[in-house]
């Protein structure tokens, strides 16, 4: 069985798209070649600057020859109608077949496809894949039509098996594939041959290429970590830089350099982002101190000064980008101390987070508003929590974040310090974006939690009140990473709060900003009054009946700007729930018990929710929990079919006088007991408690079906075990919705 190599050499090849692009040509070739009939054992694609390539062992040596019986029209019908299926099945007059089956005659025709040489079918797909492969960009350079990121020079195709190599046959706009490849730019020595993928690998070794970006991502790591090591220094890990320097060089020559005792002093991630986005550089940073002394830059050469007037340049470029941010720096803290944090908050009202939501100072006003609520919930102070949350996106003004908005946040930190604001405000401007991803840790301090909550309940409620909500895989405003951080500072933190009120004040103040053209002055107070009283208490309903009939005129005015705000909340809180779901599916929760769970009442607290999920899993797991499921179950069935039936409902309560058995009379027993235990223990949100108590009941439930009758003939007896089950099913229903369990 033959081994195929391609290599499909060009230009520089953007160190973003290299890896997916070899990918690419593994599945685009690999699903090509199986479709046509070739099997292979096993395949590995690879990427440098200047080419993709693709091994693909035991390949077969041709595609199977292919029988197939297609049925055709019935024997006797016209003869158009058999023409066409002659013509579709490429057969003759002579070669069908007449078969009868129980529907009359009909004929058949066996179409043969004969097997192919690899050779062709390889050709065939490697030109289809050139021709359609997805880069994110692509280019056409000279006459022909061939769409490539890169002037594409040169296509390796080579076949090989026990009697040699063979080179594939193909011509794509006057690219010839052939055995020839070539090594490094500038220290290869120009183009050679090759007869399969060890010799491939070997020679371009041979020739300062590494064919494998992990062992190029490899050498460059361990070379600078030693080096590092060796002065008593770290290299900062940034597993994103190495991928793509690793996809910036053939042949990586590691070298470390020094920055100027000038740039020293500036916060040592300013120096890792000026360094890393501007010239590609690795940080190195001082253990003991944990300032940043030195770079380690990458090469794509070995030069005779062993890299000294590489270096040399590298250092007089760097030192002109951190000359930038040190006067960004210097000039942000001037003002920070000079003037405060609010000068810049006054400028972002020039600045439009969403043409429907208005300026960057507009949603400050409403966040800061949101985080004075929260903050007794989180056990924040209230005026920490306002002050900290007008200035945490003042930093966006500042001339650092504007050349670096990945620093937005960090520096605001630094420049709240500066301003003498108290630690926990400052604290608060770096961490309230936070989490941002799954891997990201979640802000524990109150005055932080607080700010964090408000962005994010502010972000979702705005685009909910103008209906831009996600749909499908569309996402733009990130607004399921909205939603799963503020999932994250709830759970994680431990909090006991209610989100209604919380996402209800904040649609208020949302549609009070849509409408504010059309409301006069005490229109707009008596809203703003609405809003705190919904904050703060939770009672949107009262409030807003309280409000009507304080309202002598306007009412019919306001009441557009507020009636859509229930269903709205219902839904947000729905799309909680859904991230909800998923996070906890991650984390080992059946769909069916989390739906248990939504069942419930007080599912805008996740803590609550999350608890109760966690105990009705585990309750579920035991045999106690699956057995006495199927004794609700039952119970359950036999009640629904017996109201359906008599068209009553069976909830009066069961009277242990009209018993007949023991087991009745055990049931009864089992059930008060049951409910003397569960009771407080829902109270006090104790479910392992109110789920031991159920279990309880598991032995009475088994022994009263197998011994009892509901259907009897007396019907007092009859009403009697119905009215038993309804007990049953309340008493299970307290804990969860036991009808949404599956099995």
């Amino acid at each position: 069985m033959p081994d195929l190599l391609i290599e499909l050499f060009s230009e520089e090849i953007p160190a973003r798209m290299q890896g997916k692009a070899a990918q690419d040509l593994k599945k685009l070739m690999t699903d090509g070649l199986v479709e046509a009939g070739l099997t292979y054992t096993g395949a590995e694609a690879f990427s440098t600057p200047r080419r993709l390539a693709l091994t693909l062992h035991g390949l077969s040596a041709e595609s199977p020859t292919l029988r197939e019986e297609r049925r055709g029209p019935k024997v006797g019908a016209p003869d158009k109608a058999l023409e066409g299926f002659m013509r579709g099945a490429g057969v003759t007059r002579d070669l069908l077949e007449e078969r009868e089956e129980k529907k009359g005659a009909f004929y058949y025709a066996t179409v043969v496809t004969p097997g192919r040489p690899a050779a062709e079918i390889v050709a065939e797909q490697l030109e289809k894949t050139l021709r359609n492969f997805p880069w994110p960009k692509s280019m056409r350079w000279g006459a022909g039509s061939l769409r490539w990121v890169r002037p594409l020079h040169r296509v390796l195709c080579l076949l090989t098996d026990e009697a040699g190599d063979h080179p594939i046959e193909l011509d794509i706009d006057g690219i010839k594939a052939g055995q020839i490849t070539e090594g490094h730019r500038f220290m290869g020595d120009g183009p050679f041959e090759v007869t399969g993928f060890e010799d491939y690998e070997t020679r371009l070794k041979r020739a300062f290429v590494i064919l494998d970006p992990q062992a190029r991502a490899d050498a460059i790591w361990h070379d600078a970590t030693n080096m590092a090591f060796a002065r008593g220094l770290e290299v900062v890990e940034d597993a994103g830089l190495l991928r793509e320097v690793a996809g910036l060089v053939e042949w990586p020559v590691v070298l470390m350099g020094d920055i100027a005792e000038d740039f020293l002093g500036l916060p040592p991630e300013v120096l890792q982002t000026s360094m890393k986005e501007h010239q590609k550089f690795f940080s190195v940073k001082n253990p003991a101190t944990g300032r940043i002394e030195k770079f380690v830059t990458v090469a794509n050469i070995e030069t005779a000064d062993n890299g000294a007037t590489i270096l040399a340049g590298n250092q007089k470029v760097l030192a002109a980008r951190l000359s930038d941010a040190k006067f960004f720096w210097e000039n942000d803290l001037r003002v920070a101390k000079s003037e405060g944090l609010s000068a810049w908050t006054e400028r972002l009202g020039n600045v439009t987070f969403h043409h429907a939501l208005g300026s960057q100072r507009d949603r400050i006003a409403r966040i800061t508003a949101l985080a004075r609520s929260i903050a007794p919930a989180v056990s924040a102070d209230r005026q920490l929590a306002g002050e900290a949350a007008d200035v945490a996106k003042a930093d966006l003004s500042s001339e650092m974040v504007y050349e670096f908005p990945e620093l937005q946040g960090l520096m605001g930190r630094y420049y709240a310090e500066a301003a003498g604001l108290p630690t926990e405000v400052a604290a608060a401007c770096e961490d309230h974006y936070a989490p941002l991803g799954p891997s990201d840790a979640v802000p524990t301090a109150p005055v932080s939690v607080a700010v964090a909550l408000a962005d994010k309940l502010d972000t979702l409620t705005g685009f909910w009140a103008i209906d831009e909500k996600p749909t499908g895989s569309k996402d733009p405003y990130a607004l399921r990473r909205a939603a799963l951080g503020v999932i994250r500072l709830v759970l994680e933190n431990g909090l006991r709060i209610n989100l209604d009120r919380f996402i209800d004040a904040q649609l208020v103040r949302h549609k009070i900003a849509l409408k504010n053209g059309d409301l006069d002055d005490s229109q707009r107070a008596e809203l703003e009054e609405l809003v705190e009283e919904i904050a703060d208490h939770g009672v949107f309903g009262a409030a807003w009946a309280a409000l009507r009939e304080r309202l002598s005129t306007g009412g019919e005015e306001i009441a557009p700007v507020v009636a859509p705000v229930p269903d709205l909340s219902d839904d947000l809180l729905g799309f909680f729930h859904d991230r909800l779901k998923v996070w906890l599916r991650d984390h080992g929760i059946r769909h069916d018990v989390i739906d248990a769970c939504l069942a419930m009442p007080g599912t805008d607290d996740l803590a609550l929710l999350v608890t109760r999920a966690r105990a009705l899993s585990d309750f579920l797991k035991t045999d106690d929990g699956e057995n006495l499921l199927q004794g609700f179950k039952r119970a359950n069935n036999i009640l629904a079919q017996a109201e359906e039936k008599d068209g009553v409902e069976y909830s009066f309560g069961a009277d242990v006088k009209f018993a007949e058995t023991e087991e009745e009379r055990a049931l009864f027993a089992a059930l008060e007991a049951a409910e003397a235990r569960i009771a407080p223990a829902m109270t006090a949100e104790d479910f392992g408690t109110a789920m031991e108590a159920m279990a309880a009941l598991r032995a009475p439930i088994d022994a009263f079906f197998e011994a009892v009758q509901v259907n009897a003939e007396n019907q007092v007896v009859r009403r009697n075990r119905l009215n038993m089950l309804a007990s049953i099913r309340k008493t299970c229903l307290q804990v969860a919705d036991l009808t949404k369990i599956e099995g």
